[in-house]
């Protein structure tokens, strides 16, 4: 605003200024800083692992996704198969539910990685759980015939690829994070 004193007083490009230190504040030609952490470092370029190492973690990166992807897809069938196979209510809506959570958990990760960011523990051990809970519910709650072994089969396989990936993001962590 025109007539504050403190704007006469700090001229403009003046680094010892008041302002410098305001949230947003950049000097020319600097990136504005993100508040994420992401992309912080001075030396943006440079990957101080040795080749093996960028190989293995570039390799973990791939097969990270297809897995997330594998396990999104089963948690799409787990949705749907309740509507191509004998149901009862119940099962109906617990297949349903557990497998739309699994899906958009699973996507969710696939969406990270496919943007270099890490899989989340958390999202993964959660899919690991809803996937545990799948092999319970076929019996839990009574399903029969083809719907009892589909979701006890979908239920295996995604709390086996959601523990890997958990097991995954852990090491991934354990590798980035310096030892004190």
């Amino acid at each position: 605003m025109p007539g504050r004193d403190d704007e006469a007083a700090s001229p403009v490009g003046d680094p010892s200024a008041d302002d410098v230190d305001e949230p947003g504040h950049t000097e020319p030609g600097e990136q504005p800083d993100s508040g994420t952490g992401y992309g912080d470092r001075d030396d943006q370029g440079i990957d101080r692992r040795d080749d093996t190492t960028q190989l293995a973690s570039e390799e973990r990166r791939r097969k990270t996704v297809a897995v997330s992807a594998i396990t999104a897809a089963v948690g799409l069938w787990v949705a749907i198969s309740v509507f191509l196979l004998d149901a009862a209510t119940a099962s109906i809506w617990n297949n349903v539910l557990v497998g739309l959570l699994v899906l958009l958990a699973a996507g969710y990760n696939v969406y990270r990685l496919s943007n270099d960011v890490p899989l989340s523990i958390g999202v993964s051990t959660l899919v690991a759980l809803l996937g545990i809970w799948l092999i319970v519910a076929a019996a839990l709650l009574e399903m029969l015939g083809g719907l009892f072994w589909s979701t006890l089969a979908s239920g295996l396989l995604i709390a086996g690829l959601a523990g890997y990936n958990a097991y995954e993001a852990r090491e991934a962590q354990a590798v980035t994070q310096p030892t004190q």
